[in-house]
């Protein structure tokens, strides 16, 4: 990634798409500084970004904001969570994206209901996203969805140019032991990420 490659990213995909980097919050509230994406005008910024870590949600929860890079930045939410797992692990600048793009809807049962209904949306959005690895000049990516829909969706491509590992969402509250609880997220995120590249390494 240089910093050429950085800008057409930003201009082509800033909308819909960002990177896994956040300003630190100020200790008073976990949720602090969510929102601020200033750091991503400067110039050195994408000496952090690696395109070959890319992290994918089912599509926005809320309604669009110009602001280039401001997806999973918002204050609303359970991106703080997100935050506070990624801080100093090997996920930490990578990309951040949506499979389906345009789409803004805060429960994934209702966006899931309208993709079975269109067929055709969902090829529409994997051509689109297969495309934006490509600008992204992504090499040999691993790719971690964000709960069962957007990994399914993932999944259903064929071809792959890339390697397709599951999380749970951030915002996922099925287990006590991810609800609420910012420390068991980090350490699900630490874990898979030390399976799967021990499993890359094994099979290499």
């Amino acid at each position: 990634m240089d910093y050429q490659k950085y800008l057409e990213i930003k201009e082509k995909y800033g909308k819909h798409a960002s990177w896994a980097i956040w300003s630190d919050g100020d200790g008073s509230a976990v949720k602090n500084n969510m929102d601020d994406v200033s750091f991503f005008n400067k110039k050195e910024i994408y000496k952090q970004l690696n395109p070959n870590i890319i992290m994918v949600g089912l599509n926005i929860s809320k309604t669009f904001d110009p602001t280039p890079f401001l997806n999973f930045h918002g204050i609303g939410g359970g991106a703080y969570k997100l935050r506070h797992a990624i801080k100093g692990t090997p996920y930490w600048g990578a990309y951040l994206t949506d499979i389906v793009k345009d789409f803004p809807e805060k429960e994934s049962n209702k966006v899931m209901s309208y993709l079975k209904k269109n067929p055709d949306i969902v090829d529409q959005n994997i051509v689109t996203f297969l495309q934006e690895i490509k600008d992204l000049g992504s090499e040999n990516p691993k790719i971690f969805a964000f709960g069962n829909d957007a990994y399914n969706i993932l999944d259903s491509i064929s071809n792959k140019n890339f390697s397709l590992y599951k999380l749970h969402h951030y915002t996922w509250t099925g287990s006590k032991i991810f609800s609420n609880n910012k420390e068991n997220y980090r350490k699900h995120l630490l874990e898979q990420y030390a399976i799967q590249d021990l499993s890359l390494n094994m099979s290499s």
